[in-house]
């Protein structure tokens, strides 16, 4: 079974106040009360204050109330209400423009809106507009519209202003665009923290977690590698991995069904094709991937080349471990690696019998 992380680890945890051990654990202080996050920005508690809880409503349970500063009942970098509605509008109808006064009209200030985006989309509310804007006439230039009538049917007021903007983006013409490819991201929030998920028109290209420290490497790689740029749109496989992601954290689906688009080496390809093969529920050690690809000697290079898989959980690079049982290697932090083999391991009706090692780094 596997081996629950110590006392000691979670409290070191907590110091770092790193967001990698979100629903992982909650903390809980004796002497005010309160249970928060493993993230909050307040001041650490003595280590005698601490009880530490699997989740939110074994606190309750246990008389503790959530802290009013990081807001742990509430699901990490959740979109308010008026933001989630604002996007959606916005998603169905890229050609609306929302400006300060609209925002005053709807009870909004607009300056609460611009920080919220630059902290979670690290753009401006005009800016995203402006990109969803610029995504529809991608579209359409694509499908045979002229650059014309996609410029005043978009609203732009003129073609050198049309021009500016696609030059911004794309870094060419109007007329150029339809060289390039577009990825469309949507950002969404899950009991593990905020992700982002990336598809092409072929199919999901990237899920991983907001705070994934090689994120705006894999953005890059994948923009030169797809001749693409990165734009927010509506695509269907998008919507999909919403729902499946959501079906998989609560324990309801153990194989997803969404078309993946994964560009990378030949050798990064056919190690994330034998990823594919480990069984919900199960691990493997990086030797044993070595040894399913006729490559014995080259774990090293497997085990590298695991590290720079773009899609967290569905490509199942959690399900590896070392030799000896230790929990390495997970771009999205030790502990979600833990949470996702206990949960897998939970619903599998399969338990793993060796024992699993999980160090913090």
């Amino acid at each position: 079974m596997y081996k629950e992380l110590s006392f000691e680890e979670k409290y070191n945890a907590i110091g770092k106040k790193e967001s990698i051990y979100e629903g992982v654990f909650i903390t809980a202080v004796t002497t005010t009360g309160i249970f928060c996050r493993p993230s909050c920005r307040a001041k650490k508690p003595k280590a005698e204050n601490v009880i530490f809880f699997s989740n939110p409503q074994k606190a309750i349970q246990n008389g503790f109330r959530p802290c009013k500063v990081c807001k742990p009942m509430d699901l990490e970098g959740e979109e308010p209400d008026y933001i989630k509605d604002i996007i959606h509008e916005l998603q169905e109808n890229p050609y609306l423009r929302i400006k300060d006064f609209d925002l005053r009209q709807r009870g909004i200030e607009p300056g609460q809106i611009r920080r919220w985006f630059k902290k979670y989309h690290n753009i401006t509310f005009h800016s995203y507009q402006r990109m969803l804007r610029i995504n529809k006439a991608y579209n359409q230039i694509k499908g045979g519209n002229s650059v014309t009538n996609t410029a005043f049917g978009l609203g732009y007021e003129s073609l050198s202003g049309f021009n500016e903007g696609c030059k911004g983006i794309f870094g060419k013409s109007p007329k150029s665009i339809i060289e390039k490819n577009v990825i469309n991201i949507f950002r969404f929030t899950t009991k593990l923290g905020p992700m982002f998920a990336c598809a092409t028109k072929k199919g999901l290209c990237l899920l991983e977690f907001t705070d994934r420290r090689m994120l705006e490497t894999e953005f890059q790689d994948l923009c030169k590698r797809l001749n693409a740029v990165i734009l927010p749109g509506k695509n269907r496989f998008l919507d999909l991995v919403q729902i499946q992601v959501l079906e998989y954290f609560e324990g309801k689906r153990k194989d997803f069904t969404i078309p993946l688009h994964m560009p990378g080496t030949d050798f990064q390809q056919s190690v994330w094709k034998v990823l594919l093969q480990i069984p919900y529920g199960e691990t493997w050690s990086y030797k044993k991937q070595a040894i399913k690809m006729n490559k014995p000697k080259a774990v090293r290079a497997v085990a590298t080349a695991n590290g720079y898989n773009r899609i967290a959980f569905i490509v199942p690079c959690h399900r590896v471990i070392g030799s000896n049982g230790d929990l390495t290697g997970y771009g999205g932090g030790l502990g979600r690696k833990k949470w996702l083999l206990q949960l897998e391991s939970k619903n599998s009706g399969k338990a793993i019998q060796e024992e699993i090692r999980f160090e913090v780094p």
